[in-house]
């Protein structure tokens, strides 16, 4: 009697303590799961860019001598054909009125021989000879005089000046600089592009919103003008593997200037792309990967591949299909081939709450 009472405390015993085993058995973690989202959607790409003038030159003394005046300052908007600098022009003006009083004598002596030639008492070609020193007196006198109108020295066109590179009364040589000018009504921005956007960019360059991009100014305000993207460079840079291409903004306002800086901002489409949230990402050795799970709720890692990147969201290359569920919660906390419970959140859903909340 007693060795059935032992036998059946033992058994209970063993019981007792399977049941306390099977307590303390956790259940598998319940954590949110969703499925990638496909849509039509866009990124922007941000570029390096370098800013000039369409038109920006150097205005340099046409003549020798003292620079005599100076009608313009230091960063004025000067209108084409205004006066801005003069030469001292009396060497230049005593040089015209001497070429002046020679084609006055020769057109005397060439009108003597004309007469002349009427009656017969010279040869039409002392008459030729005659017209041909008056030709080369006249010329000289135009010479003259486009040496003296290189004394007045106007705007070629409608711009801003820089600094001034003389002073009032200094000693010009032909050639030497006064200041520059630059017209900015309109501005060439230049940015550089790698060879695989650059390929994307001529895949869908039909598209005219794609050839529209923004300029972000150094203050990182956005410029309030919209450019076109005109050119692109004829061959690529091999240091670098890139190719430079050349955007036009319109400058009403005169805000930007030569030798400005900034960053473009071009939109790239992505139709049809596939979407998944940056929270339900982790990095492994530089290589992106998601836990899948699977049809028995187990996680799966895979690898995948980005395109681009969205506030709060990848878009999606490779290593992904629409109907894949991914988890997007508790990452750190689990480990590939771990079974858990689902809590399934609809794409829309969980897309429309990602900016309150990143794990």
């Amino acid at each position: 009697m007693i060795r059935h009472l032992v036998v059946l405390g033992f058994i209970g015993t063993v019981l007792s303590a399977c049941h306390k085993e099977e307590e303390h058995k956790e259940a598998p973690p319940k954590l949110e799961v969703t499925s990638p989202l496909r849509k039509d959607t866009s990124t922007t790409k941000e570029y390096v860019a370098q800013i000039h003038a369409t038109q920006h030159i150097e205005l340099r003394a046409l003549e020798r001598g003292y620079l005599q005046d100076i009608f313009v300052d230091e960063g004025q908007v000067v209108k084409q054909g205004q006066p801005m600098f003069k030469i001292m022009p009396n060497v230049y003006q005593v040089e015209l009125l001497k070429a002046e009083a020679e084609a006055k004598t020769v057109q005397i002596e060439y009108e003597n021989t004309r007469a002349l030639a009427e009656k017969n008492i010279v040869s039409p070609n002392e008459l030729a000879l005659g017209k041909a020193k008056l030709d080369k007196a006249n010329a000289e006198v135009k010479l003259a005089q486009t040496h003296l109108n290189f004394t007045d020295i106007k705007a070629p066109f409608t711009g801003v000046m820089d600094h001034l590179a003389a002073r009032k009364g200094s000693l010009m040589d032909e050639g030497d600089l006064l200041t520059t000018l630059s017209d900015n009504s309109k501005m060439w921005v230049y940015f550089n592009v790698p060879e695989a956007e650059y390929l994307d960019y001529m895949a869908i360059k039909g598209r005219d919103e794609h050839r529209k991009v923004k300029l972000k100014m150094a203050n990182a305000q956005v410029f309030n003008q919209e450019g076109t993207i005109e050119t692109i460079e004829g061959d690529f840079d091999n240091k670098t593997g890139n190719i430079e291409f050349r955007a036009v903004f319109n400058n009403p306002d005169r805000v930007l200037r030569h030798g400005e800086t900034g960053n473009i901002l071009m939109e790239v489409p992505f139709p049809n792309a596939l979407l998944i949230p940056q929270k339900a990402t982790f990095e492994v050795l530089d290589k992106t990967y998601v836990y899948v799970v699977t049809k028995a709720n187990k996680l799966e890692q895979r690898l995948i591949t980005i395109a681009a990147e969205q506030p709060h969201l990848f878009i999606v290359k490779s290593g992904l299909k629409e109907d894949d569920r991914v988890l997007i919660e508790g990452l750190r906390r689990v480990q590939n081939g771990e079974t858990i419970a689902v809590n399934y959140q609809t794409p829309e859903h969980v897309y429309s709450h990602l900016d309150l909340y990143a794990e």
